[in-house]
């Protein structure tokens, strides 16, 4: 075997493994946790005012891990173990255009009707803990903030790595929380 088909395999071989690598990333399939370099940066926070009930609020928040989840959210959320106030669930995302998804493993615990909190267990990053908290307002409405952490390893690499992950975890957040904010005001108005 001559050296350009052999530069040519390794090139091939090479674009491979970096290709499987970015999907095993990006999917969650293969994460990187190393303890090495660990860099931490926050998520949100995100606010917003809902004209609806914090119990509302919170039980549209909590359906698809505590009740009967519509068959959207089964599609994004599936519920590994139930507990009284802890789920265990597979969260499925989107990425690179529809083209992959993502799925993160997180425990989510309960404060009914104040606190939301998760833990990645498995993704495509080693750490994230989040929280919704929802806070009562004058005239029947709901502060709901969001607030979190992500941790990647590998120093700058992994705090590149970080910045992609974020943006898409926010953009993520910030399209539920608007769902959310829909729905609990549509259920608040009064029918005609």
């Amino acid at each position: 075997m001559g050296w350009p088909l052999r530069i040519g395999l390794g090139t091939v071989a090479s674009l491979g493994v970096a290709a499987a690598g970015y999907w095993g990333l990006v999917s969650g399939a293969l994460p990187v946790d190393v303890g090495a370099g660990r860099r931490l940066r926050p998520l949100g926070p995100q606010a917003m005012e809902i004209a609806a009930p914090r119990e509302l609020v919170f039980d549209i928040l909590a359906q698809p891990y505590l009740g009967r989840a519509t068959r959207a959210q089964r599609e994004k959320v599936r519920v590994l173990e139930r507990g009284s106030d802890l789920v265990l669930a597979a969260h499925t995302t989107e990425v690179a255009g529809g083209r992959l998804s993502a799925v993160t493993v997180e425990t989510v615990r309960f404060t009914r009707p104040a606190r939301i909190d998760f833990r990645l267990v498995r993704g495509p990053v080693p750490h994230v803990v989040e929280s919704f908290t929802l806070t009562e307002r004058d005239g029947g409405r709901t502060r709901l903030e969001y607030a979190g952490e992500l941790g990647t390893d590998l120093w700058g690499l992994g705090e590149q790595w970080g910045r992609l992950v974020a943006a898409r975890w926010e953009a993520t957040v910030a399209a539920s929380l608007a769902s959310v904010k829909a729905e609990a005001e549509r259920r608040t108005r009064p029918r005609d």
